[in-house]
């Protein structure tokens, strides 16, 4: 089954949009992440203003440690919220480019078993055991792609939970400092 000039037009029409597509999604990506990074700056600037006021104003090196220790809890609180929004950035933006490569390729995989059916059908007589070789061979192919998607996916799912776990006892081992240090 040949491919006719329209189809190949549409094909290729089909996977302009696409690129553009993606690039508008890697472009949104990239704005969040210049936004994010405008909002942290700013706030790290005001915050450093008034930390530098404060120590400014310590009279003794007692109030000095209990001003240090009051400020590295939310350093820390900041820190994993930063990096929350950073990975929820890069994870909405890769899921973007993930489903898109999931929709072409159950196209592609479409499209080649509807060629191969096409020409188990036209196939010559006796060809049969090859015509099921051949589809066999296709089938394996399939099985073995939804598999590697299916891994992919839980690996995606255990390194969120990782990283939300690390986020966590991070806050937590901040807080725990900053408890010991104003006892």
């Amino acid at each position: 089954m040949a491919l006719t000039a329209d189809q190949i037009l549409a094909a290729q029409k089909a996977n302009l949009e696409t690129l553009f597509g993606l690039t508008t999604k890697a472009f949104e990506g990239v704005e969040k992440l210049v936004e994010l990074n405008v909002t942290a700056s700013k706030a790290a600037l005001v915050e450093a203003q008034s930390t530098a006021q404060a120590a400014l104003s310590v009279k003794d090196a007692q109030e000095l440690l209990t001003l240090q220790a009051s400020l590295f809890q939310p350093l820390a609180e900041k820190t994993a919220a930063y990096s929350r929004h950073l990975y929820d950035i890069a994870q909405g933006t890769g899921a973007e480019f993930t489903k898109a490569f999931e929709a072409k390729a159950s196209e592609a995989q479409q499209a080649f078993v509807g060629l191969v059916d096409s020409a188990s059908k036209n196939a010559p007589a006796g060809s049969e055991t090859a015509v099921a070789v051949l589809k066999s061979a296709v089938a394996a192919a399939n099985n073995a792609f939804e598999s590697v998607q299916k891994a992919v996916k839980q690996a995606s799912d255990v390194a969120e939970a990782n990283f939300n776990a690390v986020s966590t006892q991070a806050v937590a081992a901040a807080k725990t400092a900053t408890a010991s240090r104003k006892r």
